[in-house]
């Protein structure tokens, strides 16, 4: 860390100050504008959307694990050679484990795993 603690910041950074005086601070729920029934609502359409974002990543993390796992066994009963089953059924896990991150909430992560499991197929599928 370098700089002196006492430095000022450049105008552009620098806050605000705080106003002084004897007005009360307001509670989180002091606004009129903002009823606690449209905060529920809030939160219940927030959950909704998780659950319906994790349901997605579950889905397709496991259709594409399926096809993976499908499309490994037929390249296996085939003339292909060695490396391209092995590709298939290696996206294949990865894309069990976007299923089970999407479980468990981490859809982002979810995602990126099922992004590489079909990139690791579609490198398998270059080798045919």
């Amino acid at each position: 860390m370098s700089g002196r603690p006492d430095s000022d910041l450049p105008p552009d950074t620098q806050t605000s100050p705080e106003p002084e005086g004897d007005a009360p601070e307001e509670a989180p729920g002091d606004h009129p504008e903002v009823d606690d029934d449209d905060l529920l609502e809030e939160e219940d359409l927030l959950a909704e959307q998780a659950r319906r974002a994790r349901w997605a990543a579950v889905g397709t993390g496991a259709v594409l694990a399926l096809a993976g796992t499908a499309a490994a066994l037929l390249r296996a009963s085939g003339t292909a050679p060695a490396l391209v089953p092995v590709a298939y059924a290696c996206g294949a896990a990865v894309c069990v484990l976007a299923a089970v991150l999407g479980a468990r909430g981490r859809t982002r992560r979810s995602l990126w795993a099922a992004v590489a499991g079909v990139m690791i197929m579609a490198l398998g599928d270059q080798f045919d």
